[in-house]
Protein backbone atom coordinates (compact mmCIF):
# COMPACT_ATOMS: atom_id res chain seq x y z
CA UNK A 1 0.00 0.00 0.00
CA UNK A 2 3.41 2.19 0.08
CA UNK A 3 2.55 3.10 -3.53
CA UNK A 4 -1.16 3.74 -2.97
CA UNK A 5 -3.05 7.52 -2.67
CA UNK A 6 -4.93 7.80 0.43
CA UNK A 7 -8.21 9.70 0.45
CA UNK A 8 -9.58 12.73 2.61
CA UNK A 9 -11.18 9.93 4.74
CA UNK A 10 -8.60 7.31 5.55
CA UNK A 11 -5.83 10.68 6.43
CA UNK A 12 -8.32 11.88 8.94
CA UNK A 13 -8.94 8.10 10.54
CA UNK A 14 -5.04 7.70 9.97
CA UNK A 15 -4.59 10.56 12.33
CA UNK A 16 -7.56 9.53 15.09
CA UNK A 17 -6.27 6.64 15.24
CA UNK A 18 -2.57 8.09 16.08
CA UNK A 19 -4.25 10.89 18.73
CA UNK A 20 -6.08 8.88 20.36
CA UNK A 21 -3.33 6.08 21.43
CA UNK A 22 -5.07 3.37 19.01
CA UNK A 23 -1.59 3.35 16.89
CA UNK A 24 1.77 4.17 17.72
CA UNK A 25 4.14 6.41 15.53
CA UNK A 26 7.38 5.08 16.83
CA UNK A 27 5.79 1.71 16.19
CA UNK A 28 4.94 2.92 12.59
CA UNK A 29 8.80 4.19 12.44
CA UNK A 30 10.21 0.98 13.65
CA UNK A 31 8.08 -1.16 11.10
CA UNK A 32 9.44 1.56 8.18
CA UNK A 33 13.13 0.83 9.30
CA UNK A 34 12.54 -3.16 8.99
CA UNK A 35 11.33 -2.41 5.41
CA UNK A 36 14.36 -0.86 3.97
CA UNK A 37 16.36 -3.66 4.61
CA UNK A 38 17.07 -6.03 1.25
CA UNK A 39 17.90 -9.92 1.09
CA UNK A 40 21.05 -9.91 -0.58
CA UNK A 41 21.58 -13.59 -3.10
CA UNK A 42 25.65 -14.27 -3.08
CA UNK A 43 24.35 -15.73 -6.85
CA UNK A 44 23.53 -13.19 -8.03
CA UNK A 45 26.51 -11.38 -7.13
CA UNK A 46 27.29 -7.39 -7.96
CA UNK A 47 31.21 -7.07 -9.82
CA UNK A 48 30.42 -3.94 -11.38
CA UNK A 49 30.10 -0.60 -9.95
CA UNK A 50 27.23 1.80 -11.37
CA UNK A 51 30.03 3.79 -12.82
CA UNK A 52 31.59 1.00 -14.58
CA UNK A 53 27.91 0.22 -16.25
CA UNK A 54 27.82 3.60 -16.93
CA UNK A 55 30.62 3.42 -19.39
CA UNK A 56 30.00 0.10 -20.68
CA UNK A 57 26.36 1.94 -21.93
CA UNK A 58 28.34 5.22 -23.23
CA UNK A 59 30.39 2.65 -25.27
CA UNK A 60 27.71 0.60 -27.12
CA UNK A 61 25.71 3.56 -27.33
CA UNK A 62 28.27 4.80 -30.02
CA UNK A 63 28.34 1.21 -30.98
CA UNK A 64 24.68 1.50 -31.42
CA UNK A 65 25.53 4.44 -33.71
CA UNK A 66 27.59 3.04 -35.76
CA UNK A 67 25.44 -0.14 -36.29
CA UNK A 68 22.69 1.83 -37.38
CA UNK A 69 24.51 3.38 -40.55
CA UNK A 70 26.56 -0.22 -41.20
CA UNK A 71 23.08 -1.76 -41.53
CA UNK A 72 21.48 0.95 -43.42
CA UNK A 73 24.05 0.82 -45.82
CA UNK A 74 24.16 -2.69 -46.24
CA UNK A 75 20.01 -3.43 -46.06
CA UNK A 76 19.25 -0.12 -48.18
CA UNK A 77 15.91 0.55 -45.82
CA UNK A 78 15.21 1.96 -42.65
CA UNK A 79 17.55 0.87 -39.68
CA UNK A 80 17.13 2.53 -35.95
CA UNK A 81 19.45 0.56 -33.22
CA UNK A 82 19.46 2.08 -29.46
CA UNK A 83 20.76 0.94 -26.16
CA UNK A 84 17.86 0.00 -23.77
CA UNK A 85 19.23 -1.59 -20.74
CA UNK A 86 22.69 -2.45 -19.40
CA UNK A 87 22.58 -5.04 -16.63
CA UNK A 88 24.50 -7.58 -15.12
CA UNK A 89 23.41 -11.17 -13.91
CA UNK A 90 24.07 -14.40 -14.28
CA UNK A 91 25.07 -16.20 -17.14
CA UNK A 92 22.36 -18.70 -16.44
CA UNK A 93 19.87 -16.53 -16.08
CA UNK A 94 20.37 -14.99 -18.98
CA UNK A 95 20.38 -18.36 -21.38
CA UNK A 96 16.96 -18.71 -19.69
CA UNK A 97 15.74 -14.68 -20.72
CA UNK A 98 16.22 -15.75 -24.64
CA UNK A 99 14.36 -17.75 -27.01
CA UNK A 100 15.33 -21.48 -26.96
CA UNK A 101 15.60 -21.03 -30.56
CA UNK A 102 17.51 -17.54 -31.89
CA UNK A 103 20.41 -16.47 -33.74
CA UNK A 104 23.72 -16.90 -31.49
CA UNK A 105 27.36 -15.28 -32.96
CA UNK A 106 29.81 -16.16 -30.13
CA UNK A 107 32.81 -13.51 -31.16
CA UNK A 108 36.72 -13.60 -29.91
CA UNK A 109 38.19 -10.45 -29.20
CA UNK A 110 41.88 -10.24 -28.59
CA UNK A 111 43.85 -9.62 -26.53
CA UNK A 112 40.98 -10.13 -23.76
CA UNK A 113 40.29 -13.64 -22.93
CA UNK A 114 36.80 -15.25 -23.00
CA UNK A 115 34.22 -14.52 -25.68
CA UNK A 116 31.35 -12.20 -26.32
CA UNK A 117 28.18 -13.41 -27.24
CA UNK A 118 26.16 -11.68 -29.92
CA UNK A 119 22.30 -12.97 -29.32
CA UNK A 120 19.60 -11.59 -32.39
CA UNK A 121 16.57 -11.64 -31.84
CA UNK A 122 15.38 -14.38 -34.98
CA UNK A 123 12.76 -12.18 -36.15
CA UNK A 124 15.72 -9.76 -37.20
CA UNK A 125 18.08 -11.91 -38.35
CA UNK A 126 15.16 -13.24 -40.90
CA UNK A 127 13.97 -9.25 -41.84
CA UNK A 128 17.94 -8.83 -42.47
CA UNK A 129 18.46 -11.73 -44.29
CA UNK A 130 15.05 -11.37 -46.36
CA UNK A 131 16.47 -7.85 -47.62
CA UNK A 132 20.13 -9.10 -48.36
CA UNK A 133 18.16 -11.57 -50.75
CA UNK A 134 16.62 -8.48 -52.63
CA UNK A 135 13.08 -9.13 -50.42
CA UNK A 136 10.86 -5.93 -48.62
CA UNK A 137 12.19 -7.17 -44.95
CA UNK A 138 9.35 -9.30 -44.08
CA UNK A 139 10.46 -11.87 -41.11
CA UNK A 140 9.21 -15.42 -41.45
CA UNK A 141 10.73 -17.51 -38.20
CA UNK A 142 12.40 -20.63 -39.04
CA UNK A 143 15.74 -21.03 -37.35
CA UNK A 144 14.92 -24.55 -36.66
CA UNK A 145 15.48 -25.08 -40.74
CA UNK A 146 18.00 -22.70 -41.51
CA UNK A 147 19.93 -23.49 -44.71
CA UNK A 148 23.81 -23.87 -45.22
CA UNK A 149 23.45 -20.84 -47.66
CA UNK A 150 21.30 -19.16 -45.11
CA UNK A 151 23.57 -20.07 -42.03
CA UNK A 152 26.58 -18.66 -44.57
CA UNK A 153 24.83 -15.14 -45.04
CA UNK A 154 23.53 -14.35 -41.58
CA UNK A 155 27.09 -15.28 -39.88
CA UNK A 156 29.06 -13.00 -42.56
CA UNK A 157 26.59 -10.58 -42.60
CA UNK A 158 27.07 -10.36 -38.23
CA UNK A 159 30.85 -11.04 -38.48
CA UNK A 160 31.16 -7.99 -40.50
CA UNK A 161 29.15 -5.95 -38.62
CA UNK A 162 31.02 -7.20 -35.25
CA UNK A 163 34.13 -5.52 -36.78
CA UNK A 164 32.55 -1.92 -36.01
CA UNK A 165 32.82 -3.21 -32.44
CA UNK A 166 36.52 -2.12 -32.54
CA UNK A 167 35.74 1.59 -32.83
CA UNK A 168 33.04 1.00 -30.29
CA UNK A 169 35.61 -0.40 -27.44
CA UNK A 170 38.95 2.30 -28.99
CA UNK A 171 38.98 4.81 -26.32
CA UNK A 172 39.53 1.83 -23.82
CA UNK A 173 41.66 -1.20 -25.17
CA UNK A 174 42.49 -2.47 -29.32
CA UNK A 175 40.56 -5.23 -29.95
CA UNK A 176 40.17 -7.41 -32.68
CA UNK A 177 36.79 -9.24 -33.26
CA UNK A 178 36.50 -12.89 -35.25
CA UNK A 179 33.86 -14.85 -35.41
CA UNK A 180 34.55 -17.90 -33.56
CA UNK A 181 31.06 -20.07 -33.60
CA UNK A 182 27.43 -19.82 -35.12
CA UNK A 183 23.98 -21.33 -33.35
CA UNK A 184 20.75 -21.87 -32.73
CA UNK A 185 20.55 -23.44 -29.62
CA UNK A 186 21.21 -21.51 -26.51
CA UNK A 187 21.58 -24.93 -24.67
CA UNK A 188 24.42 -25.58 -26.78
CA UNK A 189 26.39 -22.84 -25.92
CA UNK A 190 28.27 -22.70 -22.46
CA UNK A 191 31.02 -20.29 -22.60
CA UNK A 192 31.35 -19.89 -18.68
CA UNK A 193 29.90 -21.15 -15.97
CA UNK A 194 25.90 -20.75 -14.97
CA UNK A 195 26.24 -18.59 -11.94
CA UNK A 196 29.43 -16.07 -13.67
CA UNK A 197 28.30 -12.68 -13.90
CA UNK A 198 28.09 -11.34 -17.52
CA UNK A 199 26.90 -7.56 -18.28
CA UNK A 200 24.24 -7.67 -21.04
CA UNK A 201 23.72 -5.04 -23.01
CA UNK A 202 20.22 -4.82 -25.11
CA UNK A 203 19.87 -3.01 -28.25
CA UNK A 204 16.05 -2.04 -29.42
CA UNK A 205 16.71 -2.87 -33.27
CA UNK A 206 13.94 -1.63 -36.04
CA UNK A 207 14.74 -3.38 -39.66
CA UNK A 208 11.73 -1.22 -41.96
CA UNK A 209 8.71 -2.79 -39.94
CA UNK A 210 9.93 -5.57 -38.15
CA UNK A 211 11.01 -4.70 -34.32
CA UNK A 212 13.18 -7.01 -32.06
CA UNK A 213 16.25 -6.73 -29.74
CA UNK A 214 19.71 -7.32 -30.13
CA UNK A 215 21.55 -8.53 -26.93
CA UNK A 216 25.28 -8.35 -26.71
CA UNK A 217 26.59 -10.45 -23.39
CA UNK A 218 30.27 -9.56 -21.88
CA UNK A 219 31.44 -12.30 -19.06
CA UNK A 220 33.01 -11.12 -16.21
CA UNK A 221 35.95 -12.71 -17.46
CA UNK A 222 36.39 -10.45 -20.63
CA UNK A 223 35.85 -7.35 -18.86
CA UNK A 224 38.42 -8.20 -15.57
CA UNK A 225 41.81 -6.71 -17.15
CA UNK A 226 40.31 -3.80 -18.16
CA UNK A 227 37.84 -3.01 -15.31
CA UNK A 228 40.04 -0.05 -14.22
CA UNK A 229 39.92 2.11 -17.47
CA UNK A 230 36.08 1.82 -17.03
CA UNK A 231 35.89 4.90 -14.38
CA UNK A 232 34.43 7.95 -15.90
CA UNK A 233 37.99 9.61 -14.56
CA UNK A 234 40.05 7.68 -16.81
CA UNK A 235 37.77 8.47 -19.82
CA UNK A 236 38.29 12.40 -18.90
CA UNK A 237 42.28 11.62 -18.54
CA UNK A 238 42.06 9.88 -21.91
CA UNK A 239 39.53 12.28 -23.92
CA UNK A 240 42.27 15.02 -24.01
CA UNK A 241 45.14 12.56 -25.31
CA UNK A 242 44.44 11.55 -28.17
CA UNK A 243 48.00 10.74 -30.01
CA UNK A 244 48.27 13.04 -33.20
CA UNK A 245 49.60 11.33 -36.25
CA UNK A 246 53.19 12.34 -37.26
CA UNK A 247 52.76 15.84 -39.64
CA UNK A 248 48.99 15.81 -38.86
CA UNK A 249 49.25 19.86 -37.66
CA UNK A 250 51.10 20.51 -40.49
CA UNK A 251 48.62 19.06 -42.98
CA UNK A 252 45.59 20.61 -41.64
CA UNK A 253 47.81 24.14 -41.71
CA UNK A 254 48.43 23.74 -45.23
CA UNK A 255 44.51 22.96 -45.91
CA UNK A 256 43.21 25.58 -43.85
CA UNK A 257 45.87 27.90 -45.46
CA UNK A 258 44.23 26.82 -49.01
CA UNK A 259 40.85 27.94 -48.15
CA UNK A 260 38.82 30.33 -49.90
CA UNK A 261 36.92 33.41 -48.15
CA UNK A 262 35.75 36.00 -49.62
CA UNK A 263 37.21 39.94 -49.29
CA UNK A 264 34.97 42.87 -49.30
CA UNK A 265 36.23 46.46 -49.82
CA UNK A 266 32.99 48.39 -48.57
CA UNK A 267 32.53 51.57 -49.79
CA UNK A 268 29.76 52.70 -47.85
CA UNK A 269 26.18 52.11 -46.68
CA UNK A 270 22.94 53.88 -46.64
CA UNK A 271 19.73 53.15 -45.49
CA UNK A 272 16.72 54.27 -47.08
CA UNK A 273 12.34 53.46 -46.76
CA UNK A 274 10.52 50.57 -48.63
CA UNK A 275 8.92 53.50 -50.33
CA UNK A 276 11.89 55.27 -51.87
CA UNK A 277 13.38 51.60 -52.92
CA UNK A 278 10.33 50.91 -54.70
CA UNK A 279 10.89 54.53 -56.70
CA UNK A 280 14.82 53.80 -57.03
CA UNK A 281 15.18 54.81 -61.23
CA UNK A 282 18.14 54.91 -63.18
CA UNK A 283 20.43 58.17 -62.49
CA UNK A 284 18.94 58.40 -58.81
CA UNK A 285 21.92 58.88 -56.53
CA UNK A 286 22.31 57.68 -52.74
CA UNK A 287 24.54 59.30 -50.32
CA UNK A 288 26.48 57.03 -48.33
CA UNK A 289 27.69 57.17 -44.91
CA UNK A 290 31.26 58.24 -44.97
CA UNK A 291 33.37 61.29 -46.69
CA UNK A 292 35.14 60.53 -50.24
CA UNK A 293 38.64 60.89 -47.98
CA UNK A 294 37.80 58.50 -45.58
CA UNK A 295 39.22 55.31 -45.66
CA UNK A 296 37.56 51.85 -46.60
CA UNK A 297 36.78 48.78 -44.20
CA UNK A 298 38.21 45.90 -45.65
CA UNK A 299 35.85 42.38 -44.30
CA UNK A 300 37.14 38.89 -44.69
CA UNK A 301 34.66 36.46 -44.50
CA UNK A 302 31.99 39.20 -43.03
CA UNK A 303 34.39 40.13 -40.25
CA UNK A 304 35.65 44.10 -40.86
CA UNK A 305 39.90 43.49 -40.61
CA UNK A 306 41.10 46.23 -42.80
CA UNK A 307 41.03 49.61 -43.39
CA UNK A 308 42.52 50.82 -46.98
CA UNK A 309 42.33 53.15 -49.80
CA UNK A 310 41.31 53.13 -53.18
CA UNK A 311 43.05 53.23 -55.99
CA UNK A 312 44.51 51.63 -59.69
CA UNK A 313 46.32 48.56 -60.26
CA UNK A 314 47.12 47.95 -64.00
CA UNK A 315 43.81 49.78 -65.12
CA UNK A 316 41.74 47.45 -62.37
CA UNK A 317 39.96 49.05 -59.06
CA UNK A 318 41.96 48.00 -56.28
CA UNK A 319 42.51 48.71 -52.45
CA UNK A 320 45.51 49.34 -50.78
CA UNK A 321 45.74 48.39 -47.19
CA UNK A 322 46.57 51.42 -44.76
CA UNK A 323 45.63 49.76 -41.47
CA UNK A 324 44.28 46.64 -39.42
CA UNK A 325 41.19 46.74 -37.43
CA UNK A 326 41.51 45.30 -33.47
CA UNK A 327 38.76 42.80 -32.97
CA UNK A 328 39.04 42.04 -29.89
CA UNK A 329 39.33 38.00 -29.69
CA UNK A 330 39.62 38.15 -33.03
CA UNK A 331 42.71 39.39 -33.74
CA UNK A 332 44.17 36.37 -33.91
CA UNK A 333 41.94 34.61 -36.80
Amino acid sequence: MAGDILSQNEIDALLSALSTGEMDADELKKEEEEKKVKVYDFKRALRFSKDQIRSLTRMHDNFARVLTTFFSAQLRTYVQISVVSADQIPYEEFIRSIPNRTILNVFEVPPLEGRILMEVNPNIAYAMLDRLLGGRGTSVNKVENLTEIETKIMSNMFERSFDNYREAWSNIVDIDPMLADFEVNPQFLQMVSPNETVVVISLNTTIGETTGMINICIPHVVLEPIIPKLSVHYWMQTSDKKDRAPGEMEQLQKRVKKADVSVVAELGNSSITIEEFLTLDQGDVLELNRRIDDPLTVKVGNIPKFTAQPGKLNKKIAVQILDTIKGGEDDDE
